[in-house]
C-alpha cells in the first residue's frame, strides 16, 4: 500500500472518529448548508418592512440545524446532492421554524434559544401571522423543487404536526397515561419531522424507493430519540438549557421517565401520584415530588435505555449503505442527540 492511500485511508477513519461533535458534522455539508440558509433567507423576504424586520431578528439565531443537515446528507447517501436536495431542505426547514413559531403561542413561550420568542416581542397575533408567512413559504420552496411528491412529504407533515399537538392536550386532558400514547404522540409531533427530512432528501436525490423508506426508518427513531432526550431536560435543574424543572407537567405533559415511574404496579406510591397527577392544578411542592420520584424510580435510566435501544436499531438500518462517510455523519448525529446537553 502506498503512503499516499494510507494516509487517505487513514484521514478518512479519524474523521469518523472525531464527527461527534455539531461543528464536525455540519462541516460535512457545510457548503450545501449555506446555500439552503442563502435559498431561505431568499425565500422569507417579503416587500413589507415590517415582515423583513420580524424574520431578520428571528433568523439571526439559527439553531443546531439538525432538519436541514438531515436531508442533505439522506440526499447525498442516496444519490448525490443536487439543486433538488438543497432547495427541498430549505423548504422543510422553513416549515420547521414556522412549527416552533406556532409552538411558542401554544405554550406561551417567551424565549427560545436564549432569545425572545416573536409573541414575547410582539403579539401571539403577529406570531400566528408571521408562522403562516413561514409554511407559505416552506410550500412555495417546495413547488420550485418542481416535484410533487416533495410537495406531499410538506402538505402531510404539516397535517402531522397539528395532528401531534391536537393528540397531546387530548391525552393530558383525559390523563391517558400510556408508553404507547406517548409514542404516538412524539411520532407525530418530532419524529414525523425527522422522517419527512430524509424522504425529501432521498426523492429530490433520485433515490429507489426501497431505499427512501429505509432512510425514513433511521430518521424517525432519530426523531424519537430527540424527544426523548429532550424530554429528560425537564427533569432536572440545568442552567444551560434554561428549561425550568417540571415544565412540561405544567402544561400537563407526561414524558416517559413518570411514565415508566407509573407503570411500576409494585411501588406504594404509585396511587398517590396518579392521585396529584389527576388533579386540574399543581403546585411546586407536587411538580418537584413527582419529579423526583420519577428519577428515584430509575425513569431516567429507562428514557436512556430506550434511546440506545433506538439507537442500535437504527444503526443496523443503515449497515446495508456500508460504512463511509454519510452513514457515519449519520450515527454522528445521533450520538450527538442522546449526549448533547442542550
Amino acid at each position: 500500500m502506498s503512503f499516499i492511500l494510507y494516509f487517505s485511508q487513514l484521514a478518512l477513519i479519524l474523521r469518523f472518529v472525531i464527527m461527534k461533535n455539531l461543528d464536525d458534522i455540519k462541516l460535512f455539508v457545510g457548503k450545501e448548508l449555506a446555500q439552503v440558509n442563502y435559498i431561505i433567507d431568499g425565500a422569507l423576504t417579503s416587500d413589507n418592512d415590517l415582515m423583513n424586520a420580524i424574520v431578520f431578528n428571528y433568523l439571526k439565531v439559527k439553531g443546531k440545524q439538525l432538519r436541514p443537515m438531515l436531508a442533505l446528507i439522506s440526499g447525498k447517501l442516496l444519490g448525490g446532492i443536487n439543486d433538488q436536495v438543497i432547495t427541498a431542505s430549505a423548504a422543510i426547514e422553513i416549515l420547521h421554524n414556522a412549527s416552533l413559531i406556532h409552538d411558542d403561542v401554544i405554550d406561551d413561550s417567551k424565549e427560545r434559544r436564549g432569545n425572545p420568542t416573536i409573541n414575547g416581542l410582539w403579539t401571539n397575533h403577529i406570531a400566528v401571522l408571521v408562522g403562516d408567512f413561514f409554511v407559505s413559504k416552506a410550500l412555495v420552496c417546495a413547488v420550485e423543487t418542481g416535484n410533487k411528491d416533495i410537495l406531499k412529504v410538506l402538505a402531510t407533515l404539516g397535517a402531522n404536526l397539528s395532528l401531534g399537538e391536537i393528540n397531546q392536550y387530548d391525552v393530558a386532558r383525559n390523563h391517558t397515561i400510556t408508553e404507547t400514547a406517548y409514542f404516538e404522540i412524539i411520532n407525530n409531533k418530532t419524529a414525523s419531522l425527522f422522517a419527512s427530512c430524509a424522504e425529501v432528501g432521498g426523492i429530490a436525490a433520485g433515490a429507489k424507493k426501497e431505499d427512501i423508506e429505509a432512510i425514513i426508518e433511521f430518521a424517525r427513531r432519530l426523531g424519537l430519540c430527540f424527544q426523548i432526550k429532550d424530554d429528560t431536560f425537564d427533569y432536572f435543574k440545568d442552567p444551560v438549557v434554561g428549561k425550568p424543572t417540571g415544565n412540561d407537567l405544567r402544561e400537563g405533559k407526561v414524558t416517559l421517565p413518570l411514565i415508566y415511574a407509573l407503570s411500576l404496579k409494585d411501588r406504594p406510591e404509585r396511587e398517590y401520584m396518579l392521585e396529584l397527577l389527576n388533579q386540574p392544578h399543581y403546585s411546586e411542592s407536587d411538580i418537584e415530588c413527582l419529579v423526583e420520584w420519577a428519577k428515584d424510580c430509575g425513569g431516567i435510566d429507562y428514557a436512556y435505555n430506550k434511546m440506545h435501544q433506538l439507537y442500535q436499531t437504527a444503526s443496523a438500518i443503515l449497515d446495508v449503505y456500508g460504512d463511509n462517510e454519510c452513514t457515519q455523519a449519520l450515527k454522528s448525529i445521533f450520538q450527538y442527540i442522546i449526549e448533547r446537553n442542550k
